[in-house]
């Protein structure tokens, strides 16, 4: 359905995320108004998997304040997901299974410096080199990020170029694409 690609710009020390516009519906593709690249309050987002969970995370979520005592990692594992399940349970988004597990979706967050992906067990990753990507499009800018990785381009540059190969190579991902930062 989509791809987004996140990257810390390594001069700024800021976040970046970039997405793309695509909507797909069995062989349908619709250019959405609404993006799934946003800011919510010191968070910016970028997400795949169901636009409901894209509007709860953009509309809904009240990100918890951070308690300093925490680190960010401890904090994204323990208050921050919390708060998504508790947003997703009262937006009726939240998937339960029979076995007890609870399932949501795939998304990109920046805070501060750090870029974290959440997995639809909720998981958070945060990968070493300050890259990370989601969606159908996202092996494709990976690939093309890890090959940009020598020229001297912006970071900005970077993802717009790996969202260009993303759409090149895979037919659910379309322009616009939108890009933010932290």
């Amino acid at each position: 359905m989509t791809c987004i690609v996140g990257m810390i710009d390594n001069k700024t020390k800021k976040v970046i995320i970039g997405g793309d516009s695509s909507s797909t519906s069995d062989s349908n593709i619709f250019i959405r108004k609404d993006p799934k690249v946003f800011k919510n309050n010191d968070f910016i987002f970028g997400c795949t998997t169901s636009y409901r969970m894209i509007q709860l995370l953009r509309f809904s979520f009240i990100p918890p304040e951070k308690i300093e005592a925490k680190g960010i990692y401890e904090y994204m594992c323990t208050d921050f997901i919390n708060a998504v399940r508790n947003c997703y349970k009262d937006g009726g988004f939240l998937q339960k299974f029979d076995n007890g597990d609870e399932r949501g979706g795939h998304f990109l967050v920046g805070y501060k410096d750090r870029l974290f992906k959440i997995e639809e067990d909720f998981q958070v990753a945060e990968n070493l080199n300050g890259i990370d990507a989601c969606g159908c499009g996202a092996d494709f800018a990976l690939g093309a990020i890890s090959s940009l990785s020598k020229y001297k381009l912006s970071t900005k540059q970077k993802i717009i170029t790996s969202l260009e190969a993303a759409e090149f190579l895979s037919p659910m991902v379309c322009r616009p694409f939108i890009i933010i930062s932290t």
